[in-house]
């Protein structure tokens, strides 16, 4: 390949030098900002070599080349615009004056999230492997491994405790994160994460309890009462915390006099924020995070396969838009409050629907003979099976829009499967095939089975649809 002229012709197609403001790439695809997307030529890009694929998402342009070539393509376009090598944070800085306000909302979640999902994705997989130590019958009828080998019990505490870590301290993970994302510096935003799980404090999973026995421990500060209840598990609470801490060090930094500002402003910030956090911002967020995870999970369990097809089927949708980013603040709530909420139905619903995505690609690929269509669709179907579905979804299924349709039936279906036996996840992980070892033990042979169904069904309308279309066309 000539990835200098490549690079040419595609500065060419997207409106010439002067429309193009930044440049960058992650593994598979070129992420660009354009200073006016509609002079971008589609038709002619989808005709330069190597190109697979392209899409316009929360203000970026975005090329599918692959993993390899398009760092190649990179190169070669940097070397002719002269910007300099750009990050994708740079870009997404760049993106984000052209976003509305719903795109920077989930652009910012997204932001806080995505750093801290190793943490979570480890914590629940240990889960997982603690699980099968516990589970009743995974192994030995009416027993579980540690019923029948007493000597493992110490082995599986030892794992829970790793498991159990993120969850527990989860407020610093996401107050450290939150404070980098609104301007703080992240080691305060850490300390108040800190303060907010503190070990004097109840924890945040026994306050249901010690309220119905009315056994809330509180300070008596001039008369009023203020609980002594810490955040484990919390989302909401330390977002907010977040937010009122980063803009109360930036306003004091303004006002207060250099000569001052590192003695007061942390200690002004922190304990001002720490008043209004457990007096009103954390009990009210707290309520609110946990309305809107029961409410999610009330949904799921009360309506059943309804639910989970309706779901199921918008699933897909709802990721060209990018909303499916504020579901990991969601699955993290749901996650870190696994004793109450069972885990994340979620998790499940996604891998349907990217495991559908794969089958509706690969069904392309047995559809048309076009040598171009069938190397772009072969490796973005396997991609999505495994959990990568954006080459399949923009570079294959919605630009023939059948097979876009057929996944969503296949994932609807599949969903609605999967709904009926409730299967949920303990952890994050890649929702594809790969996911079976986030799945709580109990829920693994229906995510299989799941899977299967997502991938038969989808596959076979998208060959009854695509052979339709061929003889309308013909």
């Amino acid at each position: 390949m000539d990835f200098p002229q490549i690079a040419k012709q595609l500065i060419e197609k997207l409106g010439g030098k002067e429309n193009i403001s930044g440049v960058a790439h992650c593994s598979t695809r070129l992420r660009l900002v354009l200073n006016d997307d509609s002079k971008a030529n589609k038709e002619a890009i989808e005709q330069i070599e190597g190109v697979k694929g392209q899409f316009a998402v929360a203000g970026q342009y975005q090329i599918i080349f692959g993993a390899g070539t398009v760092n190649k393509v990179h190169a070669a376009m940097t070397e002719i615009l002269g910007l300099g090598d750009m990050t994708k944070s740079d870009i997404a800085n760049l993106s984000a004056e052209k976003q509305n306000f719903l795109q920077r909302l989930v652009k910012g979640l997204a932001d806080i999230f995505v750093p801290i999902i190793p943490a979570i994705v480890a914590g629940g997989l240990l889960m997982g492997l603690a699980n099968v130590f516990t589970a009743q019958g995974l192994f030995i009828d009416g027993k579980s491994l540690i019923d029948a080998y007493p000597n493992l019990s110490d082995l599986a505490a030892m794992i829970n405790t790793f498991a159990n870590a993120p969850f527990v301290y989860l407020p610093i993970l996401l107050a450290f994160s939150a404070s980098r994302k609104f301007g703080g510096n992240p080691f305060l935003g850490a300390a108040l994460g800190m303060l907010m799980v503190h070990p004097d404090l109840l924890s945040g999973w026994g306050f249901s309890a010690a309220s119905l026995s009315g056994n809330i421990p509180y300070w008596d500060i001039l008369g009023f009462h203020i609980e002594k209840v810490g955040y484990q598990g919390s989302v909401l609470p330390v977002l907010a915390a977040t937010w009122i801490l980063a803009k109360l060090e930036n306003t004091f930094r303004k006002v207060i006099p250099s000569v001052l500002d590192n003695l007061l402003t942390p200690l002004l910030a922190l304990f001002i924020t720490g008043i209004l956090t457990f007096t009103f911002v954390g009990p009210i967020t707290h309520k609110l995070g946990f309305l809107i995870g029961d409410g999610l999970t009330w949904l799921y369990d009360t309506t059943g396969f309804i639910g989970g097809a309706i779901f199921g089927a918008l699933y897909a949708p709802i990721v060209i838009t990018g909303m499916h980013q504020t579901f990991i603040a969601i699955e993290t709530q749901l996650l870190a409050d696994m004793a109450h909420t069972g885990g994340t139905f979620i998790f499940p619903i996604a891998a349907m629907s990217n495991v559908a995505q794969g089958a509706a690609c690969l069904g392309v690929m047995f559809l048309i003979k076009d040598a171009k269509v069938r190397g772009i669709a072969l490796p973005s179907g396997i991609s999505a099976l495994l959990g990568i579905t954006e080459p399949a979804m923009f570079g294959v299924n919605l630009k023939y829009r059948y097979p876009f349709i057929a996944a969503m039936i296949g994932s609807g279906v599949s969903s609605a499967f999967i709904a009926f036996f409730n299967a949920k996840a303990q952890a994050l992980g890649a929702a594809g095939l790969p996911g079976i070892i986030s799945i709580k033990p109990d829920s693994i042979a229906v995510y299989c089975i799941g899977m299967l169904i997502s991938f038969v069904v989808t596959f076979s309308i998208t060959l009854l649809l695509g052979m339709r279309a061929k003889r309308k066309a013909n």
